[in-house]
């Protein structure tokens, strides 16, 4: 009898990667004429967030496309972010927090769990562990499809496959 296969589904942050972009967005906000004098500013807001402060709506939606910019370019999937619709004032200040999506709710599991079920190969088992999914076959054939299926269906998360033995 063959041994199974398996490959676990995840939704990771590559958190150094995303601090080097933070930082070199930060960066051209201070080098940038067009936010020179806006008070434009980038951080951290504990471990799952950032937060843009400016003096005005405008440029704190720029900080945010070239913060989004940043993070294309070093190959991180926008799905992670979870950026707040108008950003908040505070006074002269205009704040936009920024939430970072990391893991995959159980809901979301549940759904891509019966994306499995329903379109994937026969003999193909996903089980849930946590934030993780894992998916399990005899054949590796039967595995690689799944993961084109889930990955040809736009699920509102970063997944990404880890594991593949």
């Amino acid at each position: 009898m063959a041994a199974e296969s398996s490959f676990d589904v995840v939704s990771k942050l590559d958190r150094q990667e995303v601090d080097n972009a933070l930082n070199q967005a930060g960066k051209e906000l201070a080098q940038r004429f067009d936010f020179k004098g806006t008070g434009t500013t980038i951080a951290w807001q504990g471990e799952d967030g950032v937060e843009i402060r400016s003096g005005s709506e405008e440029r704190a939606k720029a900080a945010l496309e070239l913060f989004k910019e940043k993070l294309v370019k070093r190959k991180i999937s926008l799905k992670v972010l979870d950026p707040a619709d108008e950003p908040k004032v505070s006074g002269k200040e205009y704040r936009l927090p920024i939430g970072l999506k990391e893991g995959i709710t159980s809901e979301d599991a549940k759904k891509i769990s019966k994306l499995i079920r329903d379109e994937g190969p026969k003999g193909v088992k996903a089980q849930i562990q946590g934030d993780e999914l894992r998916v399990s076959s005899k054949k590796k054939d039967d595995l690689q499809s799944v993961m084109k299926l889930i990955e040809a269906k736009d699920f509102d998360l970063a997944l990404q496959f880890v594991n593949y033995r």
